[in-house]
């Protein structure tokens, strides 16, 4: 039991030197075991010169260093991989102190293959790629625990779902050493194949006929063995073994196509399997409270066997199926038709537990997914689980922060969306916390709505559908305007506001690619029709024209803005979001910060104006 003083550092901190002391014990045991296998070496050589050539021992004299030698190497190997694997859980423990520390960007699973550029808010909220959230997160081994936590993230769950994850993520926060053995299982096989691939692989119907299939398959192979162990032995001529490989050769070529399509199959499942099964392993032996943990374990067992066993055994199938590369194998591996009796016994497997491998992927990939929350929940203390409401759209924060920021760079405000207020006009300077904001409301909703915890010191939400239009690009191949780009995206945010769910809208400079008159008149109708809907949500500005919108009570709109401060000729912010319409801009003070020449003139009309 850890101290009720310390910190999730502090624990990892000592964890990390303890592994630390442990990985050098067994680098000097292993030292010491090479030279002895060294010593032993240089020995055998020595008596066996003995034995040879002075002929004073007998040859059996070199038993006893062969075997003490065996041994050794026996010995050997196991203590490598134990070191092997107790650097790995160091490394767990570095891993966990970098991101305690801020400095986890770059070292992590970026989940960028997830990332589709027209999703409503992916992009906008950094959830994939280098520094995003799900690279914060995602402690999965398997392809399928990275899958359905990207899944959850993508996509808002049920509110009896998202309680149900909550209960899973508190029982899972406590369970380190589960955590540290997941992150150690395999360090170095890795998990690429699909998670719906391999389901529809052990769903595939049989493609070898077990009758007469197999019958046929086990005459020729005893035939094959006697025939060449005969011609081997010179108890019979050559001509027995060349009428049985004739026969051998026209009955593995009727069925070489399927042969080769199930052994191609299996090893590519392979390597996914082998860490599902020890993930399964270790998930088997761990006693759950939660009842979503509960469930998700009792759904991993086959008529009272754990998958663990079962596809272990699959994977000594493959195993066997490698063994065929072998040169030296090879001709007697023909002669019994090996590689055709592993592929029979492969469509047996699937036939008896490949309609369990979707089950198990998915109950796996789930627990590996809730130990990413989990873990980020342990890490963050401070950070807690929202309340999940039910009806009208709501998202009440206090001190909210967003969860990619260090500590020191974290500014919290408190933001309150619902039926009162549905909408914020956020105005403010250049590099002020606008966008920021946006980004900590709608990352902040991600995380609740996928289980996880928040940063914030309360936060009540309700299940929304997320559009967002903050990081919106032209593009030259599909020979769109950036501006045309983003009323693409606002159009289908509006679409979204009309379904299912209420919205939660979060738009960066709106319509600020077109003139004040035409975007004053656009932003106000799509606010109107946001708001009509029910919909909550944020929109920045550096338009105050925009501002009017809060006048119009059928908006249910409030102006809040971010200020800037000029001290010692420097610009800075506080991030700190304040009630009302900013009242100054500092778009001249970066453009002078940054050395271009700005200072108004001036104009001959008996105007000012700005000159370069």
């Amino acid at each position: 039991m850890n101290p009720p003083s310390d910190t999730p550092r502090d624990i990892y901190a000592r964890r990390l030197a303890e592994r630390r002391a442990e990985a050098g014990k067994l680098a000097r045991v292993e030292l010491a075991i090479s030279n002895g296998r060294l010593a032993i070496a240089v020995s055998a050589v020595v008596l066996g010169w003995v034995a040879f050539r002075e002929e004073a021992l007998s040859a059996w004299g070199l038993a006893v260093p062969a075997t003490l030698f065996g041994i050794l190497v026996v010995r050997h190997d196991r203590v490598i991989q134990a070191r092997q694997r107790i650097d790995r859980a160091a490394t767990f423990y570095e891993k966990g102190i970098a991101r305690l520390d801020h400095a986890w960007i770059g070292a992590g699973e970026t989940g960028e293959r997830f990332l589709d550029e027209a999703h409503l808010y992916a992009a906008d909220l950094d959830l994939f790629g280098r520094g995003s959230l799900f690279e914060l997160l995602c402690a999965a081994r398997t392809s399928a625990g990275r899958a359905a936590l990207a899944s959850w993230l993508l996509a808002p769950a049920a509110p009896g779902t998202i309680r149900s994850r909550q209960a899973a993520v508190r029982d899972l926060e406590r369970r380190l050493d589960l955590r540290e053995d997941l992150a150690v299982l395999g360090d170095d096989m890795e998990a690429d194949a699909h998670p719906l691939e391999l389901a529809a692989w052990s769903a595939e119907p049989r493609r070898i006929p077990a009758r007469p299939t197999r019958a046929i398959a086990a005459v020729l192979s005893t035939l094959g063995f006697l025939a060449a162990g005969g011609w081997l032995l010179g108890f019979t001529g050559v001509l027995p073994l060349l009428v049985v490989a004739i026969a051998e050769a026209i009955f593995v070529r009727r069925i070489s196509k399927d042969v080769e399509h199930v052994v191609a199959g299996v090893e590519r499942a392979g390597r996914e399997l082998e860490l599902l099964s020890l993930v399964l392993e270790r998930l088997e032996r761990e006693r759950f409270d939660a009842p979503h943990l509960v469930a998700l374990k009792a759904a991993l067992e086959v008529d009272g066997e754990p998958p663990s066993r079962r596809i272990a055994r699959l994977n000594r199938l493959v195993e066997m199926l490698e063994s065929r590369r072998n040169q030296l194998f090879a001709p007697f591996a023909a002669a019994i038709l090996w590689t055709t009796h592993l592929a029979l016994a492969v469509e047996a497997w699937r036939e008896r537990s490949g309609g369990a491998v979707k089950r198990w992927l998915a109950a796996a990939g789930e627990i590996e997914a809730l130990s990413s929350l989990a873990g980020h929940a342990y890490e963050n203390p401070e950070c807690l689980h929202p309340e999940i409401a039910e009806g009208a759209a709501v998202f009440e924060a206090r001190a909210l922060g967003h969860p990619l920021l260090s500590d020191g760079a974290c500014v919290r405000n408190d933001v309150s969306l619902g039926e009162g207020t549905r909408v914020l006009v956020v105005s403010g300077s250049n590099m002020s916390g606008k966008s920021t904001l946006l980004r900590s409301v709608g990352i902040n909703t991600v995380l609740a709505l996928a289980g996880g915890k928040v940063r914030a010191a309360s936060l009540r939400v309700s299940p929304v559908a997320i559009g967002a239009s903050i990081r919106i690009h032209d593009s030259l191949q599909a020979g769109t305007s950036r501006f045309y780009a983003e009323i693409t995206r606002l159009r289908l945010i509006v679409d979204l506001s009309g379904g299912s769910l209420p919205a939660l809208f979060l738009i960066d400079e709106m319509l600020h690619g077109t003139n004040s008159h035409d975007r004053r008149i656009g932003a106000e109708a799509i606010v109107r029709g946001l708001s009509a809907r029910r919909s909550i949500g944020l929109i920045t500005t550096h338009d105050l024209a925009l501002a009017h919108i809060a006048d119009v009570p059928a908006h249910a709109a409030r102006n809040v803005h971010f200020e800037d401060h000029i001290e010692g000729g420097k610009i800075t912010f506080d991030y700190v979001m304040r009630d009302g319409v900013v009242t100054k801009s500092n778009g001249l003070a970066l453009m002078r910060a940054v050395g271009l020449d700005v200072e108004e003139t001036p104009d001959p009309r008996g105007m000012r104006r700005s000159a370069s």
